[in-house]
């Protein structure tokens, strides 16, 4: 019983190396798991007691029952078996089909991700480049909304640090998930998205089957309550100007409303604006159809406003990017807007007229900022130019205006006159105005960038 075994050593590294992945799979990982699942039922049941709208139970499902949901959707399975038949493609190629792009859509929601780690960064980086501001938001209506209610947020899009401004400001009052397009889908930025509840978008695809899988996720989330947040122009804005509403998405959730059943849809418009979009130049670039730069340019120009941006701090005259406002619009049901119009179920086939409406609550909300009050009336007579007084009071003008037609200014510390020093500090250590002797006057080269910020709320100032 005391003799030894000899052993050769690959054997015994070989046995070792089994028993310790033995150990991580059913003693380690079930235990990480099981404090990561206790830690994160503990979070789900605090922000449900603060959160305007509670977290869905559809958003708490595991992924992979919702893969399953969703591949074997009755819609989809109607599609299968029509397209089988007309393309003589066997049935379990294309249900094949149906589960890649299933389980491309469908987000893995993670409230630890979410509240914890997604908030946190999205709260730094949002205060690090921006003065950010709320508006306006009736959290009283949101509270107000039953759990019938399925919400879907549409917001205009001026840029990339949309979707982490609206992370961050909404975090009080639920959970939002994104529509994110195919450029984020890299590696770790892909992991991320799905862990905030985001789901990926082929927009250009003809492939009729992708369609079909996407529409029933977006039915499917709907019908589920799941808080949605949505870019109705569908990509970014080129030129500064509020932008027609694309209507697939759109359309997706509304086909087959029936405005007497027991879910409704309500829409909360939201305004977004900035003092400075960050790839604003890049966008006005695209909008020429200028070739696009390469990755080296784009390196040189990360590191030199990385550079002077350190400079500025160095030297106490950083101002960052000036302020980034949101507002939150009045909640707009669908079964009343239905109503109204006596429209009956399957009658909402053309969204047009409901996208024309929503896209005009959203511009009747955008934010008036400092830079668009100043580029507003720049623009509006390049060569003239004004003095500081002069300035302030065509600023003071403008807005009465937009006061008169019901638009209400954020006006930094409640003061015009700080507001217009905002903006001309904005601009002119940019360059797009040139201040000289005192007198400032647009910079003719950069015409095109103070038109960008002007046409943020051109849209304000044409409607009758």
């Amino acid at each position: 019983m005391s003799s030894s075994v000899q052993l050769p050593l690959w054997l015994v590294l070989l046995s070792l190396g089994l028993a310790s992945l033995w150990l991580v799979q059913h003693f380690l990982l079930p235990s990480v798991r099981w404090v990561l699942r206790r830690r994160a039922n503990k979070l789900i049941d605090e922000v449900n007691t603060r959160l305007a709208l509670r977290l869905p139970s559809f958003k708490l499902t595991r992924r992979t029952v919702l893969v399953d949901r969703l591949s074997f959707h009755p819609r989809l399975i109607e599609l299968v078996d029509s397209l089988s038949e007309a393309e003589d493609v066997p049935r379990e190629v294309l249900m094949r089909k149906v589960n890649v792009y299933a389980r491309e859509i469908v987000p893995a929601f993670n409230a630890l991700v979410y509240f914890k780690g997604a908030y946190w960064i999205a709260r730094h980086l949002v205060h690090a480049f921006y003065r950010v501001r709320l508006g306006f938001a009736d959290d009283e209506a949101l509270k107000r909304l039953g759990p019938d209610s399925s919400v879907v947020f549409l917001m205009n899009h001026r840029s990339n640090m949309d979707y982490i401004l609206a992370t961050y400001l909404a975090a009080e009052r639920t959970a939002l998930s994104y529509a994110v397009g195919e450029w984020a889908r890299v590696w770790p930025l892909q992991q991320l998205i799905r862990a905030m509840g985001g789901y990926f978008v082929r927009r250009d695809s003809g492939d009729p089957l992708y369609r079909r899988v996407l529409e029933c996720y977006v039915q499917m989330a709907a019908e589920g309550g799941v808080p949605q947040a949505v870019f109705p122009e569908g990509k970014l804005s080129r030129d500064g100007s509020l932008g027609k509403a694309k209507l697939g998405l759109l359309g997706y959730m509304t086909r087959g409303f029936d405005p007497q059943g027991t879910r409704d849809i309500v829409f909360i418009p939201v305004g977004i604006n900035y003092d400075r979009v960050i790839e604003d130049r890049s966008l006005l670039r695209t909008l020429d159809r200028l070739p696009r730069r390469s990755t080296r340019y784009a390196l040189r120009i990360i590191a030199s406003y990385g550079a002077k941006t350190l400079w500025q701090s160095v030297r106490g005259k950083r101002f960052r990017n000036g302020y980034a406002c949101v507002n939150f619009g009045q909640p707009v049901s669908l079964r009343e807007w239905m109503n109204d119009r006596s429209i009956q179920v399957g009658g909402l086939d053309d969204v047009n007229e409901l996208a024309a409406d929503l896209m005009q609550r959203i511009g009747n909300i955008t934010p008036v900022l400092p830079v668009a009050l100043v580029t507003t009336l720049v623009v509006a007579d390049p060569d003239r130019t004004f003095s500081s007084l002069e300035l302030k009071a065509s600023v003071l003008s403008l807005l009465e205006d937009l006061e008169a037609r019901g638009h209400k200014a954020y006006i930094p510390r409640g003061d015009y006159n700080y507001a217009v020093d905002v903006g001309v500090r904005m601009l002119t250590l940019r360059g797009a105005l040139l201040n000289e002797d005192g007198l400032l006057r647009a910079n003719p080269v950069e015409i095109q960038l103070l038109n960008y910020y002007a046409n943020s709320i051109k849209h304000l100032l044409t409607k009758a």
